[in-house]
């Protein structure tokens, strides 16, 4: 049980903005016998819930970055206008380093539809993780 709850931590810490990875430690636990099904599912549902925090530190603390000179008004239009030409759809790519975690705190400050937003993150973030899984069946 302890298995999955490190795997949900890690994937959890890693869809924020903190520079972390969970895959490694998905490919372990595969490695050692853990049923794929369930790592798939709590590695998920970590994932986007921790993209589901970035979302919300969008939402409520991005006036607060611009003010306290974290990131340039300029820069925060410019990360907007982006998104709003890329729709949401851009948050596809929110399983991927480095641009990924971005996207969901634009998404939230950009007060994108929280349904869309869940939807899509979660089928990204699945999506990635079960090619991950997949991979490691089909070379094993």
């Amino acid at each position: 049980m302890t298995e999955y709850l490190t795997l949900f931590v890690t994937a959890l810490l890693s869809a924020t903005l903190l520079p972390m990875g969970s895959e490694a430690t998905l490919l372990y636990l595969l490695h050692e016998g853990n049923s794929a099904l369930w790592l798939l599912i709590v590695a998920s549902v970590g994932n986007t819930l921790g993209a589901l925090v970035n979302y919300w530190l969008g939402l409520k603390g991005a006036d607060f970055i611009v003010a306290k000179g974290y990131v340039s008004p300029t820069r925060a239009d410019q990360a907007h206008g982006y998104f709003e030409r890329y729709g949401g759809w851009c948050l596809l790519f929110s399983w991927a380093p480095v641009v990924g975690d971005p996207l969901t705190f634009i998404a939230g400050s950009a007060r994108y539809s929280f349904a869309r937003f869940l939807l899509i993150v979660a089928a990204a973030k699945t999506g990635r993780y079960l090619f991950v899984v997949a991979g490691y069946l089909y070379f094993n």
